[in-house]
């Protein structure tokens, strides 16, 4: 049976009546063109209209846009975002080599101390920003084995602080110190496969007094990129609902090990 010639008819039919409801002021045309708007083009409408300063999600540095600027101290809170060297390392430029060629291979290692609100975050509150000097940069080189990342976390988080330069680095370097690395975690020598709830457990139980709703793991193509860590202006573990939220929810993350492990 040809079922080209009913089709027709009835798509005939359909604009005879619509332009017969036009005609008699029934319904207008912007109406009849709003709802032949593809459901996919309204999906996507819907999700540009979403909020622009949410607080950082997965397989980003941070996701939502800042509202650049914002007054030095003036936050709730910090995340410690700890990346997992490999899993960068595997996307790494070659300028990186200080940390993907390194002679001692890197794990878990800072990726920043971000200054939080309780909906969103401050971003690059002196600009110009205040210099940073070599010294402090490659004190930190330990920790955050990237002097690019470091002039960076200063320029856009740093500066949110209301510390000085010293003063703001000493503070990520003693956040580090207080988030216990699992020791499954503490090497990348080599590969591996876990959940991501197993990952945040095995935090969760390095780590007294962290909870479930004070942490987070993000994922990068189904592999582990980043554990985040909410602490409090003394350095506490505190619950915090929209990092928690923008975790992985991937079953199974692969753990890559480092370059040559």
């Amino acid at each position: 049976m040809n079922l080209d010639r009913p089709l027709r008819a009835a798509l005939v039919a359909v604009a005879c009546l619509s332009a017969g409801l036009v005609s008699a002021g029934i319904v207008s045309t912007e109406f009849l063109s709003s709802i032949s708007q593809p459901a996919a083009a309204q999906d996507e409408s819907a999700q540009d209209a979403g909020p622009s300063n949410a607080a950082p999600a997965a397989g980003s540095a941070q996701q939502a846009r800042a509202p650049s600027g914002g007054t030095p101290g003036a936050f709730d809170f910090y995340v410690l975002s700890l990346s997992w060297s490999p899993t960068y390392c595997a996307r790494a430029r070659e300028g990186d080599a200080l940390q993907c060629a390194a002679a001692r291979p890197f794990a878990f290692v800072v990726h920043g101390l971000w200054p939080q609100y309780e909906h969103g975050y401050p971003s690059s509150c002196e600009v110009p920003p205040p210099p940073i000097s070599n010294a402090v940069v490659d004190g930190m080189l330990d920790v955050m084995p990237s002097r690019g990342l470091v002039r960076h976390e200063w320029d856009k988080h740093g500066t949110c602080d209301g510390e000085d330069p010293a003063g703001y680095f000493a503070k990520v370097r003693a956040a580090f110190a207080a988030v216990h690395i699992p020791p499954a975690y503490a090497s990348a020598d080599a590969a591996s496969r876990a959940a991501p709830k197993d990952i945040e457990a095995a935090f969760i139980a390095a780590n007294p007094g962290l909870k479930a709703d004070g942490i987070a793991v993000l994922c990068r193509g189904r592999r582990l990129s980043e554990v985040r860590v909410c602490l409090d202006k003394s350095l506490g573990f505190r619950a915090c609902p929209e990092v928690d939220r923008a975790a992985c929810r991937a079953d199974q993350v692969n753990i890559p090990a480092a370059r040559g492990g």
